[in-house]
């Protein structure tokens, strides 16, 4: 899953960035194995990962933009859908676009299917 939130606050903050990610994959259902996020300084861009047992949540900001490009990738149980309201709880988005792709499936099957929120 594929979102981008457009006027997003909070989007230089590590502290609300972190726990939008973990809350978002608690959400879920997923296991955080590590988290590693990094500043570009002051009132600048975060890039964050949560590595989790289930795969990875990722997110790239730009808080000039008020934009924020967020990657859900889950197998098993996991349900990428229910990181969304912990997300915009945190980051307060005005709109968040959601993309959403299966994966591993063979190229004649593959399907994407877009909604936006």
């Amino acid at each position: 899953m594929l979102l981008d939130l457009y006027q997003a606050s909070n989007l230089s903050d590590e502290t609300v960035i972190e726990d939008a990610l973990v809350s978002a994959a608690e959400a879920c259902g997923a296991k955080v194995l590590q988290k590693r996020l990094h500043s570009f300084g002051e009132n600048q861009g975060i890039t964050g990962m949560l590595l989790l047992a289930e795969s990875h949540i990722s997110i790239h900001t730009w808080p000039e933009s008020g934009f924020a490009a967020i990657d859900i990738f889950m197998c098993g149980s996991c349900n990428p859908d229910l990181a969304i309201v912990p997300i915009k709880q945190h980051l307060r988005p005005k709109t968040i676009e959601v993309r959403e792709f299966e994966r591993g499936m063979s190229l004649d099957k593959a399907t994407s299917q877009n909604k936006s929120i």
